[in-house]
């Protein structure tokens, strides 16, 4: 039989194909697309089929989202049209997609044109919006404010034999692991160097336990935190545990890190925040950070040795603490918003 009567339509002429993709305005959970198409029979189109896949990676399971509707069926409207809430788009995430125009017809069914080329791109990371929101979930759970003296920073003896033969006993920043939230904007972008703030709550004093090694940098909080420089929030986060990480970024007035930043990050007033705090009493700089979230330091500049002390510790390594590349729960209500998981 011919078209007409398979389709049961006569003789109509066929639906222009979209070309010429463009997909513009992204963020972590929405984009704009447009397209091209050709004019005839174009006031016939009631309605765009949108086919959105998360791009696939080699291993993983391809039958995993068959029976998922990834087509959205949305109503012709003037291009550039927004998608956004329609599936819950992850930030920083390679997608795929394709549109066909169609006519939906008096019984209610479709007829539609032929898929357009696919296009792929990427989402985008968490906004500033995104992580003030990130914030101000962090802050409701810091806790109370206790005192600090040092930073410290744990690794192994080989780690810090490395920076005094190749690197002038400098320790160098380094690009940040995909730990955290998967909409960071700092993962595989800032670099810096991690150190830690949280005392005992017995001693006030660091931890003797550590996941990341038997040797220990200590340094003055003042020689890294002070006036001269910028305190941002970097991140807020869980893996699967009672209790929540939140990364902040300590960076040195006008450097690159800085200028980073600014750009990406909620900065905070160095002596008044929930998290982490200097601020100035009788002549002298006094340190306070919170008790109920485990701080992640991020300093945006290289640390000289020479600044403060190298010493074993004498408690155990940890390692179930460790946060390389750990994944978020993206399940926790505490530490999840609701844009883009």
């Amino acid at each position: 039989g011919n078209k007409s009567q398979d389709s049961g339509i006569a003789e109509m002429e066929e639906l222009p194909v979209p070309h010429n993709i463009k997909i513009s305005n992204i963020t972590c959970d929405s984009f704009k697309i447009s397209w091209d198409m050709d004019s005839k029979s174009k006031d016939r189109i009631t309605h765009y089929f949108i086919d959105l896949n998360k791009k696939e990676n080699k291993n993983s399971n391809k039958f995993k989202h068959k029976d998922v509707p990834t087509k959205l069926v949305a109503k012709a409207v003037p291009l550039p049209m927004t998608v956004r809430g329609h599936w819950f788009l992850s930030p920083r995430t390679e997608y795929t997609v394709a549109v066909q125009t169609a006519s939906k017809q008096v019984d209610g069914d479709y007829v539609v044109s032929e898929w357009s080329e696919i296009i792929e791109f990427c989402t985008a990371d968490y906004s500033k919006v995104h992580l003030t929101q990130l914030l101000e979930k962090a802050e409701v759970i810091a806790g109370r404010m206790l005192k600090l003296s040092v930073f410290y920073r744990n690794q192994h003896k080989e780690y810090f034999d490395y920076i005094r033969e190749h690197h002038g006993s400098a320790m160098q920043p380094s690009v940040k692991d995909n730990s955290g939230s998967h909409g960071s904007p700092i993962s595989g972008k800032l670099e810096g160097i991690f150190f830690s703030c949280n005392t005992e709550f017995n001693t006030g004093k660091p931890p003797q336990d550590s996941p990341y090694g038997r040797y220990r940098f200590e340094i003055a909080a003042e020689k890294l935190f002070n006036p001269n420089t910028n305190l941002y929030f970097g991140d807020f986060y869980c893996m699967y545990t009672a209790y929540h990480y939140v990364i902040l970024v300590i960076a040195p007035v006008g450097s690159p890190g800085d200028e980073f930043c600014k750009q990406r990050l909620p900065q905070l007033n160095i002596k008044d925040n929930k998290f982490l705090t200097c601020d100035e009493e009788d002549g002298v700089m006094v340190y306070h950070h919170a008790q109920d979230v485990i701080l992640e330091v991020i300093y945006t500049d290289p640390v000289d040795l020479s600044l403060g002390t190298v010493a074993e510790i004498t408690g155990h390594q940890l390692m179930s603490l460790s946060t390389a590349n750990a994944k978020k729960d993206p399940s926790c209500k505490t530490c999840n918003i609701s844009v883009g998981r």
